[in-house]
C-alpha cells in the first residue's frame, strides 16, 4: 500500500525491514495454504456482514491483461474490463455483501480447454493435478455457494449477472441446493407467462413407437418483447438508495413466470422483475428469481441492483490493493496473491466499519493513504532514494546486457542453420 507501483521491487524500496527475494519466496514458493486464508477472510466478513435479512453471496467474474503464455490459465478470451477478447487471465470471485458494504472472500482461477488439453503445460505452472479438469465458469461459481455454506457464511440469497443467468442449469443448481438467487438474464431469454405444463403426446399412429419426450402447447416469449407489452402504468416508482449523486430510483415491472428446460416434468415458477434506472436512458436490466413469494416487488428490485456492490469491490481491490497488479505466473504465486489482497479489503472493511460513527464517508483509498503516510518508511533520507535509484539503473543495465547476449545467441543460431 505505501508503494505507488505495486509490485515487489517498489515495496521493498518503501516497506522497512523487507527484502526483495525473502518476498518473493512467500509469494511463489512458501507452502503455507492460501485456502486458508481465504476461509479466515471469509469467517471475519461473516462475522462483519453476514446473518442479516439482507445479506447475500454475489458472484462474477474479472480478467487480468497478460503478455506472453507462462501466466496460469492466460489464453485469448474473452475480457469484461477491456470489452474484447485478449490475452487474459479470468478467475471468479464470490464477494459476501450487505448493504452498502462487499468483500471478496473467494475465487478460482479459470483454466480454458488448452491449458487441460496440455497437462504438461499445467503441471509446470504447478497445477495440482486435481485441478486439471476442465470446468466451466458456472460449476466454478457453484462450488464457492457451496464452500461457503460448508463455512457456516450467513447469506439470504445470490447474486449473479447475466454471464451465468444465461446459465438455466447453474440456476437449477441453485434452487435444487435450496438457494435464494436473483439472477441478471439476457434481453432474449425466453419464458412462458403461464405454465407450459410438459406432457408426453400419444402416438398418432396405431402400434406406433411409444412416444417418451415432453412437450407443451404453449409459446414462449422474449422478456424485452414482454416488457414492452406492459403498460405504461405498470411501471411501479421506487427509490433504491441515497447514493454520492442524490437519491438513487428506478421503475420496476415484476410478474410470475415459468421457465421449462424441455426435459423437466414441471415447469419452474419464479419472478420475472425489469428495472431501468430513472433519468439514466432507457437500458432495462431483466432478472429471474426464485425468492419466495412472500418478498416484495421493492426488495426483489434492490436484492438485483445490489450486484453493482461487488463491481465496486472489484475497483477498489484493483486500485488500492493490487489485485491486478501481480507478475506472478504459477498457480501458487497466484493463489497466495489473491488471498493476501483479500486478506489486506478485509482489514480496510473493518476499519471502515469500525469508523462509520466519527467517519461515514472513510472510504478504502483513505485507508491506503492513511497507512502510506502513517506507517514507517524506509525512502526517508536523500541517500536511501539515491541508493535506491542506483539499484533501479543496475537492474535496467543488466536486463539490456541480457536481451544483447539474448538476441546475439538468435543470431549464432540462425547461421549456423544456414
Amino acid at each position: 500500500m505505501q508503494a505507488q507501483k505495486k509490485n515487489m521491487e517498489r515495496m521493498v524500496e518503501v516497506v522497512d525491514g523487507s527484502e526483495y527475494q525473502s518476498l518473493h519466496h512467500f509469494v511463489s514458493e512458501s507452502t503455507w495454504d492460501a485456502n486458508a486464508v481465504l476461509d479466515q477472510v471469509a469467517l471475519q466478513a461473516d462475522a462483519a456482514l453476514g446473518g442479516c435479512v439482507d445479506s447475500c453471496l454475489l458472484l462474477d467474474e474479472t480478467s487480468f491483461e497478460k503478455k506472453g503464455d507462462k501466466s496460469v490459465g492466460v489464453a485469448r478470451q474473452w475480457n469484461g474490463r477491456l470489452g474484447k477478447v485478449e490475452n487474459s487471465q479470468v478467475a471468479v470471485f464470490a464477494s459476501l455483501s450487505q448493504g452498502s458494504h462487499s468483500v471478496l472472500i473467494d475465487t478460482r482461477l479459470y483454466l480454458p480447454r488448452e491449458w487441460i488439453d496440455s497437462p504438461q503445460r499445467c503441471l509446470d505452472a504447478k497445477v495440482p493435478e486435481e485441478h486439471i479438469v476442465l470446468r466451466s465458469k458456472a460449476e466454478l461459481a457453484l462450488e464457492m455457494v457451496l464452500k461457503a455454506r460448508e463455512l457456516g457464511v450467513r447469506f439470504s440469497w445470490v447474486g449473479v449477472d447475466g454471464g451465468y443467468g444465461k446459465n438455466p442449469g447453474f440456476l437449477r443448481a441453485l434452487d435444487d441446493s435450496g438457494e435464494n438467487f436473483i439472477a441478471d438474464v439476457h434481453k432474449d431469454q425466453r419464458v412462458y407467462l403461464e405454465d407450459p405444463a410438459p406432457f408426453v403426446p400419444e402416438s398418432q399412429h396405431a402400434g406406433g413407437r411409444q412416444r417418451s419426450r415432453l412437450v407443451t402447447d404453449v409459446d414462449k416469449l422474449r422478456v424485452d418483447e414482454w416488457a414492452r407489452r406492459q403498460p405504461r402504468n405498470s411501471w411501479q416508482r421506487i427509490v433504491l438508495r441515497d447514493s454520492t449523486k442524490g437519491v438513487l430510483r428506478i421503475d420496476v415491472l415484476h410478474q410470475y413466470i415459468w421457465v421449462w428446460d424441455g426435459k423437466e416434468e414441471e415447469a419452474r415458477c419464479w419472478h420475472l422483475v425489469a428495472s431501468r434506472e430513472v433519468g439514466a436512458g432507457k437500458k432495462i436490466k431483466y432478472g429471474l428469481s426464485n425468492l419466495p413469494a412472500s418478498m416484495s416487488v421493492r426488495q426483489i428490485a434492490r436484492n438485483q441492483r445490489q450486484r453493482f456492490w461487488i463491481e465496486r469491490t472489484f475497483q477498489d481491490s484493483k486500485s488500492e490493493s493490487g489485485l491486478g497488479d501481480y507478475q506472478a505466473r504459477g498457480w501458487v504465486a497466484w493463489h497466495h496473491h489473491m488471498a493476501l489482497v483479500m486478506m489486506a479489503m478485509q482489514f480496510m472493511l473493518e476499519e471502515r466499519l469500525r469508523q462509520k460513527d466519527d467517519h461515514a464517508l472513510l472510504s478504502c483509498g483513505d485507508v491506503e493513504v492513511l497507512l502510506a503516510h502513517f506507517l514507517p518508511r524506509k525512502d526517508v533520507t536523500a541517500e536511501e532514494v539515491i541508493r535506491q535509484m542506483e539499484v533501479r539503473h543496475q537492474q535496467r543495465r543488466n536486463a539490456i546486457k541480457s536481451a544483447y547476449r539474448t538476441q546475439k545467441a538468435n543470431k549464432i543460431n540462425e547461421m549456423s542453420d544456414l
